[in-house]
C-alpha cells in the first residue's frame, strides 16, 4: 500500500494517477477562500487539496469533483478514514457537466499542466496530467460558469502553461489577483506558478517562493508555509 502521512490525516495515493507532489501541497497550503463558506476541489485526485482546506479551515464546507474512477474511489477511501470527512462532499463526474444550485465563492484546481506533448503510457496519470481530458479552455469555461461575481480561483501550473491559462482567463472576464513565482532554489528560474483569478479587478499581489535551499534543505519560506502538514517540520 502507497501512503503518504500529513500531521492530520493520510492519503493512500496507490491506485491514484497523480501521487502526492510538492505542487499540490504548495496549492493546498497557499490556496485562500478567505471568508467564503464554501470550497469547490476541480479533479480532487486523491483527496489532498479538500483534506488540507479542511484542515486549515473548519469553517469551510468542501465539495470535490473527480472524473477518473479510480482516483474518485482513492479519494473517498482517504476522505472517510480523515477527521474532516463531515465537511468534505465527493462527486463523481465530469466538471463540464456538473450542475450546482449556487455559484462558488471559492475554487481550488490542480489542473491537467500539459497541452502539448506526448501521453503517458500509463492511462491514469495521462488523465491526471495531460490537458486532453479536461483542455485549460474548458477550465476557463467552467470557473467562469461555477464562481460567484466576487468569488476567487486558486490554481497551480507550470510557468509556460500558467501564463498562457492567466492570459486566456483575463481574455474571458477573470482576472488576475495574486501570484507567486516558485522555484526550485533561490539560484534557478521559476518552475511553477500559484495564482489566483476572480471575476473582479484590483490591484495585483506578486511574489516568489523556492522549495529548497542549494543544500536540498527546505527554504524557511517553504517551511513556514507547509509546517501544519508535513510530519518532518515541527
Amino acid at each position: 500500500m502507497s501512503q503518504f502521512r500529513f500531521k492530520q490525516f493520510v492519503i493512500d495515493h496507490g491506485n491514484c494517477g497523480m501521487k502526492v507532489s510538492t505542487d499540490g501541497v504548495l496549492l493546498g497550503a497557499w490556496a485562500q477562500p478567505g471568508t467564503a463558506s464554501n470550497s469547490l476541489d476541480i479533479g480532487t485526485g486523491t483527496g489532498l487539496l479538500a483534506l488540507m482546506l479542511a484542515q486549515r479551515f473548519a469553517h469551510l464546507s468542501l465539495t470535490a469533483v473527480e472524473f477518473d474512477p479510480s482516483a474518485f474511489h482513492c479519494a473517498t477511501l482517504n476522505v472517510r478514514a480523515s477527521r474532516f470527512a463531515a465537511q468534505i462532499q465527493l462527486h463523481h463526474g465530469d466538471i463540464n457537466d456538473f450542475a450546482c444550485r449556487e455559484q462558488w465563492q471559492h475554487i481550488v484546481c490542480n489542473p491537467p499542466y500539459f497541452t502539448s506533448g506526448a501521453l503517458s503510457s500509463n492511462p491514469q496519470r495521462a488523465v491526471a496530467r495531460h490537458a486532453s481530458t479536461l483542455s485549460h479552455p474548458a477550465l476557463i469555461a467552467c470557473l467562469k460558469r461555477l464562481l460567484a461575481p466576487t468569488g476567487c480561483a486558486d490554481l497551480i501550473l507550470p510557468t509556460k502553461e500558467a501564463n498562457a491559462f492567466i492570459e486566456n482567463a483575463q481574455a474571458q472576464g477573470l482576472y488576475l489577483q495574486r501570484r507567486v513565482l516558485v522555484s526550485p532554489t533561490p539560484e534557478k528560474a521559476p518552475s511553477r506558478v500559484l495564482f489566483t483569478l476572480s471575476p473582479t479587478t484590483g490591484a495585483v499581489r506578486s511574489d516568489t517562493i523556492a522549495v529548497r535551499e542549494q543544500d536540498g534543505t527546505y527554504t524557511q519560506a517553504f517551511a513556514d508555509l507547509t509546517r501544519a502538514f508535513y510530519l518532518k517540520l515541527s
